[in-house]
């Protein structure tokens, strides 16, 4: 059976019996304690928290998920892959234990052709908490598996908690005996491997509090309402129903071995260490295709570093297969076919993903290449300090900051010769991870108490936003916050945040910051507004400071929002809107939103694109922008079901998490799209929109930043009011100034080029009469001094090089001359071969030429500089080398 047929019948399963089928969430996780979503009960996290109502009581799903604290055991384990598809189904107060425990049993023994998976009850063994006497019974009793074929498990294997305080409960989970050629029997408390877990169900019934590790915590009591959540690995379940030994050689992942096989010529099953390899690029290369449709890009921090480690893993393993030129087209193409079926996104997506996943190619097959001369030049310095062992903070710095792989290392070092201090590079790489974790262990715990904005949502319900339509209006008072804690009545002076029933004031979201203004009460009290935040799904919180009077909860009141900063933040976001249309026009649909903040009268607007957009698009882009202005467009807006918004073809932005009904602007005939914020209703409306230019934030992300209406016209009045001038200076017109400011650059530049000639050749005048000023030191000819200040290190070193040249071969010579450029003081030294023969070398008299300047330098023994931070140093320099010649001639 098929992966895409496994799915199906999951979803149809629980779809016929009474299960809402929730499509899976993006991989970007909407939680700030999760880089990305790593099991199938993560969307609906906020339900079985409290902090959400869920809009359904049974509901069933197939989500993708990423998992990477085991990277470097993907290919080399059956069981551990980084991207995972967890099949779940869910009650929310609904069916319990019985419930659950029937519905999992029906699916997977119902026969093939009567839509369940078809697995043999006898392979089948059942494990429970060691204290669930209630799982036990209904698996024996009800369900009817023999007693001999279920067994008990402590709290590390068999309970389940998210780690922080909140529900937990026992579970149960189904495992499937594949047979004795997988090792001795006794069930899944003896071997794992034999049976391997297929699904978990997880009762979740108690609340837990405070503990120091999974196992050690204290049970506080029963949950008001309890739930189930439960999940099947369906690359597991397909490794069974395809009889094939190990998740590698699934359907999914096995063609994309094949590709591997095809461009290297590296036959799979014919070495454990070329298989490894195989496993890591089909594993790893199909992880980089969803991430990137899920819109992940690579990067230096959070989850941009997970794909291009990843990525980059798949890339060298390729390389070490044998693969000489670019490979990764080819098996995107391949990851994108076979998981296309199942998820039909990737396949309208695939330029974009293509476009990133080969950009990075090309970065990394750069980076390598600078890596290997950073590897080279640690090789040559520990073998010229005679060392055997190449140290491991080298390795670790290949590995961190130039995402050299260290098994590649190891065997670049081994052909030179050398080994590695694996031991050095695994205790800085064991560092690197408890920090990590340390990080991960502060951000559980370290967001703010939301419990005061839930309890304000059970009672009062969401905040009815107004501010579509109209910018004032009445509400009530039906929450209140004096200094973050919650408080029936707040006075002036007091920072408050403040809830109302109704609100015109639009909450920051969407990439529009938040309306400001104030908040006035019958009493006469006044509160100043200057952020509102939905720090709970639909309660808007208005953050401020009271004004005059005492504010009260229950109170009337009229909140009115600042209507210029307001309309002029709409004339950025509708902007906004129109860019996003313009670039795919002139880019393609790579060019899809990153990110964007609109502010009052400016916006910044982030986008996919490998490379720099040419000044000649940007140009196009603006110009089309105007245009659609002069047309005056009407803008509206409209809710509907997302099925239909996106059979319209409106855009939704990558990592936004919509709903069921969604509201999709329209700007005419030209932009269409997702979006919650506040807009112009008509395209006229915008005046002006100026682009000022694009930039890199990232690879394979661009910023364009952009003023709109009375700030577009101010930029360009200014920019006016520059030609202007410059045509006064010139005197030429608009047009010319280019060419006439080329020509004058060009002049100024051949001018300097003189001057500096001439200097040169001044300075150089001088090297007859330095040479001729050598005095005799035990024998050696000693040049020294001071030549003219604004000499730079190349003539000092140029007339230093002169004067040597100028004294005879077999006399021993030091020429040890001094400047001072911009404020600094600088020296060159050079010696003679006979000089170096009586022990003066360059080197050592520079370092105590800077020494005494203050700073510091050095260079060969036949020439050497240097410099420091005090002028007045210079005579104190000049006799110090004197010196230093003395004592060593």
């Amino acid at each position: 059976m098929e992966s895409a047929e496994i799915r199906r019948r999951w979803l149809s399963f629980f779809e016929e019996r009474g299960h809402t089928v929730v499509p899976s969430a993006s991989l970007i996780a909407d939680d700030p304690t999760l880089l990305l979503v790593n099991a199938g009960m993560v969307p609906f996290k906020p339900f079985f928290l409290g902090e959400e109502k869920p809009p359904y009581t049974r509901a069933s799903s197939v989500q993708k998920c990423v998992r990477t604290p085991d990277i470097e055991e993907v290919g080399k384990t059956t069981r551990h892959g980084t991207f995972f598809q967890m099949c779940g189904n869910f009650s929310f107060g609904d069916y319990f234990k019985e419930g659950a425990i029937k519905l999992a049993w029906e699916l997977l023994t119902t026969p093939v052709e009567h839509g369940g998976y078809g697995l043999e009850p006898e392979k089948l063994w059942i494990t429970v908490y060691q204290d669930d006497d209630e799982a036990e019974q209904i698996w024996r009793d009800v369900v009817g598996v023999p007693a001999e074929r279920i067994q008990r498990l402590g709290k590390k294997d068999n309970f389940w908690s998210m780690g922080v305080p909140g529900p937990c409960g026992p579970c149960s989970e189904i495992n499937y005996d594949r047979g004795p050629e997988f090792g001795v029997e006794g069930g899944p408390a003896v071997n794992d491997e034999r049976y391997v877990e297929i699904w978990n169900l997880v009762f979740m019934q108690y609340e837990r509090g405070e503990g120091t590790s999974k196992e050690d915590f204290e049970i506080l009591g029963d949950l008001p309402s309890k739930n189930i959540d439960t999940g099947l690995g369906l690359e597991r379940l397909a490794m069974i129903l395809q009889g094939v030994q190990n998740m590698y050689e699934t359907d999914t992942l096995k063609v994309v071995i094949d590709k591997a096989t095809e461009l290297t010529g590296v036959r799979y099953g014919q070495a454990q260490e070329s298989d490894v390899s195989l496993r890591v690029v089909a594993d790893h290369m199909r992880t980089s295709v969803m991430l990137i449709g899920d819109g992940v890009t690579p990067g230096n921090e959070g989850r941009g570093y997970v794909l291009r480690r990843i990525m980059r893993r798949a890339i060298r393993n390729m390389r070490l297969l044998g693969a000489t030129g670019p490979v990764v087209g080819q098996l995107v193409d391949t990851v994108i076919r076979t998981m296309g079926e199942q998820y039909p996104e990737l396949e309208t997506d695939r330029k974009r993903i293509e476009t990133v996943a080969l950009a990075e190619e090309a970065a990394f097959l750069k980076t390598l290449k600078a890596g290997t001369n950073i590897l080279d030049t640690a090789v040559t310095e520990t073998k010229a300090a005679g060392g055997k062992v190449l140290p491991g903070d080298k390795a670790f710095l290949l590995h961190d900051t130039w995402g050299f792989p260290i098994d590649l290392t190891l065997e670049m070092a081994a052909e030179q010769g050398l080994s590695v201090d694996e031991d050095g590079f695994r205790r800085l790489m064991k560092e690197q991870r408890e920090r990590a974790k340390a990080d991960a262990r502060a951000k559980k715990t370290g967001h703010a108490d939301v419990t005061a904005y839930r309890e304000i949502a059970d009672t009062s319900g969401a905040t009815e936003f107004t501010g579509y339509t109209s910018t004032e209006g009445e509400s009530t008072v039906v929450g209140l916050l004096v200094n973050g804690v919650p408080s029936p009545a707040a006075s002036e002076g007091d920072e408050v945040e403040v809830v109302l029933d109704r609100t015109p004031f639009y909450a920051e979201g969407g990439g529009q910051i938040a309306d400001t203004g104030r908040i006035k009460l019958h009493s006469g009290a006044v509160i100043e507004v200057r952020d509102v935040q939905q720090p709970v799904p639909g309660v808007s919180v208005h953050k401020g400071s009271v004004q005059v009077g005492e504010v009260t909860v229950g109170s009337t009141a009229y909140a009115a929002i600042d209507v210029r900063r307001r309309r002029a933040i709409a004339r950025a976001h509708s902007a906004t809107h129109l860019t996003h249309q313009a670039l795919r026009d002139a880019l393609g649909p790579t060019a899809a939103q990153a990110g964007s903040e609109n502010q009052p009268g400016r916006f910044r607007f982030d986008f996919g694109s490998p490379s720099a957009v040419p000044g000649t698009v940007l140009n196009d882009v603006e110009q089309k922008i105007n245009e659609v202005l002069a047309r005056e467009l009407d803008v509206h807006a409209e809710v509907m079901p997302i099925d239909e918004a996106k059979r319209q073809g409106a855009i939704a932005e990558f990592g936004e998490k919509y709903g069921e009904r969604v509201r999709v602007v329209t700007i005419g005939d030209f932009s269409k799209e997702l979006c919650g914020g506040t807009h112009v209703h008509n395209t006229a409306q915008l005046g002006l929109v100026k682009l000022l230019g694009e930039s890199s934030i990232g690879s394979g992300v661009r910023r364009i930043e952009a003023l709109v209406g009375v700030d577009a016209y101010n930029f360009l009045a200014r920019e006016h009011t520059v030609v202007a001038q410059l045509q006064e200076l010139v005197k030429g017109r608009p047009e010319e100034l280019p060419e006439k400011i080329a020509g004058m650059l060009a002049k100024l530049k051949d001018a300097e080029k003189e001057i500096e000639k001439f200097r040169a050749e001044k300075v150089l005048q001088a090297a007859a009469g330095l040479a001729e000023s050598a005095k005799d030191v035990r024998g050696v000819a000693l040049v020294t001094g001071q030549v003219p200040d604004g000499t730079g290190a190349d003539d000092l070193r140029k007339l230093v090089l002169d004067v040597r040249g100028r004294i005879p071969g077999d006399r021993p010579a030091v020429v040890a001359l001094f400047a001072t450029a911009g404020g600094r003081p600088l020296t060159v030294i050079a010696t003679n071969e006979a000089a170096r023969e009586r022990g003066l070398k360059a080197g050592d008299l520079v370092r105590t030429a800077a020494k005494t300047l203050g700073g510091g330098g050095g260079g060969k023994p036949d020439v050497a500089q240097g410099g420091g931070q005090n002028p007045e140093a210079v005579g104190a320099a000049i006799e110090a080398v004197e010196r230093l010649v003395v004592e060593t001639a």
